[in-house]
């Protein structure tokens, strides 16, 4: 199957369907990049797709650079999934999404997802955030009473000063 009926099969399939599209996109690893946002969309979608969907982010590696201003945008969600993917794949593009470190400071310091928190002091890492808002951030959570979210934060900072 073609990547424009994948991406189709996807987005305006049956469940069924876009479960397959989801699955084939999983087993295309790296390659799936062509349908990020689509996959992101998919992981609100029903458990089979969802599941499928996630596979394929797991798989996927760093986002196209044309996709981080999108992925910044979905960072935002207020769906946990797809947010927490957003992030995840902003941290892949590291320095590469680093104007997107505002957000993710904002999420670190706002959203009650301790999931999101978490993966969004680690992309700060991965990105060595250097805006002061995000700094702050990252030392507000290595010093959170959540252990995992502190340990991320104060991981975060270090890999910032090793720059």
């Amino acid at each position: 199957m073609n990547s424009a009926t994948v991406l189709q099969q996807l987005v305006h399939g049956t469940p069924s369907e876009r479960a397959e599209a989801a699955e084939n996109l999983a087993h295309q690893g790296p390659d799936a990049a062509y349908a990020v946002s689509a996959l992101l969309a998919a992981c609100e979608d029903t458990e089979s797709v969802s599941t499928w969907a996630v596979a394929a982010l797991e798989e996927l590696g760093p986002p196209p650079l044309s996709a981080i201003t999108a992925l910044g945008d979905l960072a935002q969600s207020d769906k946990p999934l797809t947010a927490y993917w957003a992030v995840t794949l902003l941290g892949r593009a590291g320095r590469q999404a680093a104007d997107c470190q505002e957000i993710l400071a904002i999420l670190l310091m706002g959203t009650s997802e301790l999931a999101l928190r978490e993966k969004a002091a680690w992309a700060l890492g991965r990105m060595k955030a250097d805006s002061r808002k995000a700094k702050l951030a990252l030392r507000v959570a290595a010093r959170s009473p959540e252990k995992r979210l502190s340990r991320m934060g104060s991981e975060a900072l270090k890999q910032i000063e090793k720059k």
